[in-house]
């Protein structure tokens, strides 16, 4: 067995465990401690580490702006997909799902299999392009958040007033913190070899619990209910779909024909949702605990894409890498992309019609028919 199949099988056992112990860690308060840790520590050692191991290299300098068009691109095309889901605008399950499919995890479902099927070169490539990525999901995502907070919450600030407050949440989130802290150090020279050693495992240390925790995490919070599990799928399956058929549009346009190159990009593309919009969201929860209005955003259905989105891109990844020449054809890359698509249309389609039957099967048994009534007969 490869390692990158390893890695997969072992992260989906600890979603998996996560979902079992949900007969022994069955309060609110109990996953808001695990949810905590991952966000107050875990999390911002992470992308402490990750960032201060940032390798700029200026000649790879279009991977990352690459990965942000993409983000960008799967952001606006989410306002037409949604709606074709049942998933109605301006709702928090909108808001959720806007948030959450444009960002990508190559780390947790990409990296692996790159590393394995196409060596270190490729892997550092990627790990180029995910600092596009990284952009948009911690800065991106967190502004796009707190601005819609405040719309739905019908905050009336002035812009001036408006930017101090999200300065302020800014600064009191250690997340953000770090990720300035490690900004500064990383202008400066700084590397985590430079760093002091007491310090530098301590953040190692912290950094590890990470992923098991996240995981489990996420089987903890799984509530899957049969309508939202098709439109979960429906929705990954659509993403994926739009992945391919841009990835074919980039290829066709530039006429590029490097096997490796094509597939790190469909690879990255198909990575699973990221878990830094879920902390976003969280931040947003942690404002709106004490009022009653309906909350901004789902975290539920959250968690629930980010549970079926891991093992939906494993499987296409592994597709992907394994597919040989097929895809130095872009008319290969736009066939499998429609496939995709027509898989994700399944679930609307079908609802739509089941929706249109019921409806009529309402309207006929309110119709009373008109039968006439018999003509007595006259007596002679």
């Amino acid at each position: 067995m490869d390692s990158g199949l390893y890695k997969t099988i072992t992260f989906v056992c600890f979603i998996l465990i996560g979902a079992l112990l949900k007969t022994k860690i069955k309060s609110k308060a109990e996953l808001n401690g695990i949810k905590k840790i991952i966000l107050n520590l875990a999390l911002p050692a992470t992308i402490f580490i990750a960032l201060l191991g940032v390798e700029v290299e200026w000649d790879l300098l279009f991977l990352p702006i690459m990965a942000l068009v993409l983000n960008i691109l799967l952001f606006l095309a989410t306002p037409i997909m949604l709606p074709l889901l049942g998933i109605a605008r301006d709702t928090s399950e909108y808001r959720t799902a806007r948030l959450l499919i444009p960002s990508l995890a190559p780390g947790l479902s990409c990296f692996p299999f790159v590393l394995e099927f196409l060596g270190e070169n490729a892997l550092a490539k990627v790990a180029m392009a995910d600092l596009g990525n990284k952009v948009f999901v911690l800065i991106g995502l967190y502004i796009v958040a707190m601005n819609w907070h405040y719309r739905h919450r019908n905050v009336k600030k002035r812009k001036g007033s408006k930017l101090v407050s999200l300065s302020k949440v800014l600064v009191s989130e250690p997340v953000n913190l770090f990720i300035g802290a490690a900004l500064i150090l990383l202008a400066l020279g700084f590397t985590m070899d430079t760093l002091p050693v007491l310090f530098g495992d301590i953040l190692k240390k912290l950094s590890l619990i990470m992923t098991p925790l996240v995981l489990l995490f996420i089987g903890l919070g799984i509530k899957f209910k049969r309508k939202q599990f098709f439109q979960v799928f429906s929705m990954l399956s659509i993403r994926a779909g739009l992945v391919f058929i841009l990835g074919g549009l980039f290829v066709a346009s530039i006429g590029l024909n490097s096997l490796e190159t094509i597939l790190l990009l469909l690879a990255f593309g198909l990575s699973s949702c990221s878990f830094w919009p879920y902390a976003h969201i969280s931040t947003v929860e942690s404002l709106e605990l004490e009022d009653d209005q309906k909350r901004t955003f789902d975290s539920d259905l959250a968690l629930n894409i980010l549970a079926l989105s891991f093992p939906l891109s494993t499987v296409l990844i592994l597709g992907v890498l394994n597919t040989g020449t097929l895809f130095v054809s872009p008319i290969n890359i736009f066939l499998v992309g429609g496939i995709l698509l027509g898989i994700g249309l399944i679930y609307p389609v079908v609802s739509g019609i089941a929706k249109k039957t019921s409806l009529q099967n309402v309207t006929n048994s309110k119709v009373k028919p008109n039968i006439p009534k018999p003509v007595e007969a006259q007596s002679s």
